[in-house]
């Protein structure tokens, strides 16, 4: 038994030794890739709640807008309705003639 253990350049103390050393070193890895990934998908979030809220106040001052122009008296504007209406024929603008 003496004569096998002579022939091996390495403890297996100091091979269970690495190994730990290396798993360690790997979970700690691991960790951070899933802390940074984890930053990465709430920063993702905050961005889109942060586009919601800006697409949500651009359509409100749109539809306020819009019901503001609808609700303009033309009339009491001083426009008056068309007497007659006159359509111009017009060739076909399509590439296939």
């Amino acid at each position: 038994m003496h004569n096998f253990t002579s022939r091996i350049p390495f403890s297996p103390t100091a091979l269970s030794g690495g190994a730990v050393a290396i798993l360690a070193l790997v979970y700690v890895m691991l960790i951070a890739v899933v802390m940074s990934y984890a930053a990465l998908t709430i920063e993702f979030s905050q961005s889109i709640r942060n586009n919601e809220s800006t697409v949500a106040m651009l359509e409100s001052t749109y539809l306020a807008r819009v019901a503001e122009i609808t609700a303009i008296d033309y009339i009491a504007e001083g426009y008056v309705k068309p007497i007659s209406k006159v359509y111009v024929p017009a060739e076909s603008v399509t590439a296939f003639r």
